[in-house]
C-alpha cells in the first residue's frame, strides 16, 4: 500500500488520504502548488531591484531600433545592437563596431560599411547589394540566404563566416586585397580555389 510522505500526511486531513487505500491526487496538487508559489514569491521578494529584464517581440524591437537610426551611424559602437526587418539602405557604418548584430531579412544595399567590424553578426537573407565591404571584417558571421551582388569587397574578411555556396562562388569571382586589421587575404578567407 503506497503511503504519502511525513510532511504530506501532515497537510491532508486522515479523512481526505485514504480512499480505499489509495492516496487523493488533488490535495497532493494543492501542496505541491501552495509550495511552489511560496518560493516564487520569495525569489521575487529577495531578489536584488534591476535584476528583470522586459521581454519584447522581436518585431517590436526591430521598429524600437528603427526610431535611432540616422543615415550617419558611422564610428558608432552597435554591438549586438538588432536590426530586424529594417531598410538601411545607404546608411553609413563605416568604421562602426557591430559585433553580434542582428540584420535577418534587412536591406543595406549601397550602405557604408567600410572598416566595419561585423564579427558574429547574423545577417540571415540580408541584402548587401551594391554595399561597401571594404576592408570589413565579417569573421564567424552567420551569412545564410545574404545577397551580396555588386558589393566592394577588397580587403574584407569572410574567416570562418557562413555562406551559401553559390553566394561563396560569386564572391570567389571578385576576392582581391587583404584586410589591414586581420593580415587575412579575402580569397583566402573565402576558401576560394587557386
Amino acid at each position: 500500500m503506497f503511503r504519502p510522505m511525513g510532511f504530506l500526511r501532515q497537510t491532508i486531513p486522515a479523512a481526505q488520504r485514504q480512499r480505499g487505500g489509495a492516496v487523493h491526487e488533488a490535495p497532493i496538487h494543492q501542496v505541491l502548488r501552495r509550495l511552489i508559489t511560496i518560493a516564487l514569491l520569495a525569489l521575487v521578494l529577495f531578489s536584488p531591484p534591476g535584476t528583470a529584464e522586459a521581454i519584447t517581440a522581436p518585431e517590436l524591437r526591430g521598429q524600437r531600433s528603427l526610431q535611432s537610426i540616422s543615415q550617419d551611424m558611422s564610428g558608432r559602437n552597435l554591438q549586438q545592437q538588432e536590426f530586424l526587418k529594417t531598410d538601411l539602405q545607404g546608411v553609413d557604418f563605416h568604421s562602426s563596431d557591430l559585433r553580434g548584430a542582428v540584420f535577418n531579412s534587412s536591406n543595406l544595399q549601397h550602405s557604408n560599411l567600410q572598416g566595419a567590424d561585423l564579427g558574429d553578426v547574423v545577417a540571415y537573407a540580408t541584402r548587401f547589394d551594391g554595399a561597401d565591404l571594404r576592408d570589413a571584417r565579417l569573421t564567424n558571421g552567420m551569412l545564410m540566404q545574404s545577397h551580396f551582388r555588386d558589393a566592394e569587397i577588397t580587403g574584407a574578411d569572410f574567416t570562418d563566416a557562413v555562406l551559401d555556396l553559390p553566394e561563396q562562388r560569386a564572391l570567389c569571382k571578385r576576392a582581391d586585397g587583404v584586410n589591414s586589421t586581420t593580415g587575412v587575404s579575402t580569397r583566402e578567407s573565402l576558401r576560394c580555389p587557386d
